[in-house]
């Protein structure tokens, strides 16, 4: 997929958000549509970061239970976060300071969601499987968050 490409289901994402300005709406059909799209999951969702409390807390998902509240900085999840960076990890058992909220999940890709200046979260998907995303995964998820925030107030 080339930089001018986007992919089919980042145009369902802004096509299914159209006009659509609720959050938690909005946030709970993008992790639907990853979940129907991509195959070998067993989570895909969001961690909303509350500046009250200075933690990610869950968010709109499909998949199984997960950790309710994230510190910044801690496991995959808080270190995307913390350095606004994505992350893709192959081996999530090797990840310093792993937060294992589901023993199934062996990889894990993590994109901060960030508008102007305002930190929102981050969007973090998970993998029964070793390895399970590509460098084309993370491309599509960064553009996938880059229309995501368009359709966020």
């Amino acid at each position: 997929m080339s930089e001018t490409q986007t992919s089919l289901m980042n145009q369902q994402l802004d096509a299914l958000l159209y006009q659509e300005t609720n959050l938690i709406a909005n946030l709970a059909n993008a992790s639907a549509l990853i979940n129907d799209t991509y195959d070998d999951l067993n989570w895909a969702g969001f961690y909303l970061y509350n500046p009250a409390t200075d933690e990610l807390d869950l968010g709109p998902f499909q998949g199984k239970v997960a950790c309710m509240h994230i510190k910044p900085g801690a496991g995959v999840v808080g270190t995307a976060f913390a350095d606004q960076q994505a992350h893709r990890v192959a081996n999530v058992h090797e990840f310093p300071g792993h937060i294992a909220c589901d023993s199934a999940s062996n990889s894990e890709i993590v994109v901060p969601i960030t508008k102007g200046d305002r930190k929102i979260g981050v969007l973090d998907i998970d993998s029964p499987s070793l390895d399970r995303f590509t460098t084309d995964n993370e491309v599509e998820l960064v553009e996938f968050v880059k229309i995501l925030v368009q359709h966020i107030d």
